[in-house]
């Protein structure tokens, strides 16, 4: 009786403890396959829509090294679209600049380059001198720089990042996620400018001169991975090996994060193999390109009688490969246009649907600026519509 009890009873526990030992085991197959095992955070956004295809801890808040720039990125090219700054704009270094130390461009005080120079050695070598140089040139310091980071990251409705620096150095109190990190990204990607930047493997800098500067991309993935142009690398202490890749194939651009790698190697290799995982499961039906007008307006009162609209970005769909293509259909709305016309305004917005399904909306732009007539303009031309008869 005793035995058969004892047996009872080791088969009690062991029934328990299997369901939680079977849960165990699946976690760990699943953390083996995962394209991401080593690191610890990571995404893979689809860049058009948002849509997330990987994700592993995407909300849990790390140091980011680095990739902190982007947002500075953001914030410098705005100044140029703005046309508050230009390439050839004069950047001085300041002592606190040329001090600034890790990775970096070797500015002397007072040391004079373009913004783009400056722009070239934040996106190719992730210069801390060159970022600190154009946060006091835009901001007149650095601090009052990184308030305007802080609150651009607001604005995309981030809430998990917080910067103490625009370089990115470990300093406590100064985080973000592989979901901010892939959102801003994607914002940055919006200024496809950036890409004349991240997509050059080697360049120099201070060329004509007696001591020129081999600038080498950190991010290797732009030489060796198909596709690759971008986008931001980052090694702290704290933060490890970090990086926000893209690459565009077959018409769609993926946004690949990861955060907390133990050295670089891996982090390329592993940010491959989630590359590969996208385009290996996934595919664009792309419907129509930015490049192509969606409708020509007529204008009463402007220099041109007619401007087109276009896509602000490309109009696609993203699916899992296999999937039976759909069809669809646009919607067209245009706003109330007021001239004058600043070029890539909003004028409107495209609706794609299937069938009753409202699938995404995509805003509409003009591509150039377009001056309202002047008085004597309008008059000739309603005295040459009267002459001609259509009027």
């Amino acid at each position: 009786m005793k035995v058969k009890s004892a047996i009872f009873f080791i088969l009690l526990c062991f029934s328990l403890f299997l369901p939680f030992q079977v849960q165990a085991e699946e976690e760990n197959r699943k953390e083996e396959t995962s394209p991401i095992a080593n690191a610890k955070a990571g995404i893979l956004m689809e860049a058009n829509s948002g849509e997330i295809l990987f994700e592993k801890e995407k909300d849990e808040k790390l140091p980011v090294a680095s990739m902190t720039k982007m947002v500075a990125q953001i914030l410098i090219l705005e100044e140029i679209e703005q046309g508050k700054l230009k390439w050839t704009d004069k950047v001085k270094a300041s002592r606190n600049a040329s001090e600034m130390g890790g990775s970096q461009i070797f500015l002397a005080t007072g040391e004079v380059l373009t913004v783009e120079e400056m722009m070239k050695g934040i996106s190719m070598a992730s210069a801390n001198d060159a970022t600190v140089a154009m946060a006091e040139h835009i901001s007149g310091s650095e601090v009052a720089f990184v308030k305007k980071m802080n609150e651009k990251v607001k604005s995309l409705g981030l809430k998990n990042t917080q910067f103490k620096n625009c370089t990115g150095l470990d300093e406590e109190g100064h985080y973000s996620t592989a979901y901010d990190m892939a959102k801003i990204a994607q914002e940055l990607l919006r200024h496809e400018e950036i890409l004349r930047f991240s997509s050059l493997y080697e360049d120099y800098l201070r060329k004509d001169t007696e001591n020129p500067f081999w600038l080498v991309n950190t991010n290797r993935l732009i030489r060796f991975y198909e596709g690759a142009d971008g986008l931001k690398t980052g090694h702290t202490d704290a933060a490890l090996y970090c990086l926000a890749a893209t690459a565009k194939k077959n018409d769609m651009r993926l946004i690949a994060i990861l955060l907390g790698e133990e050295n670089s190697k891996t982090r390329n290799s592993e940010a491959m193999e989630l590359l590969d995982y996208g385009y290996q499961n996934y595919e664009i039906q792309l419907l129509k390109r930015k490049e192509e007008a969606v409708k020509e307006i007529p204008l009463q009162k402007a220099a041109k009688e007619k401007i087109k609209v276009y896509p602000k970005e490309d109009i696609g769909i993203l699916s899992k490969k296999g999937t039976p293509k759909k069809t669809y259909t646009y919607q067209v709305k245009i706003n109330a246009l007021n001239l004058p016309l600043k070029k890539n305004q909003v004028v409107g917005k495209i609706e794609v649907k299937n069938k009753q399904e409202k699938m995404k909306e995509i805003d509409l732009i003009v591509k150039d600026s377009i001056s309202p007539l002047s008085y004597f303009q309008l008059f000739q031309k309603i005295m040459k519509q009267i002459v001609s008869g259509t009027m």
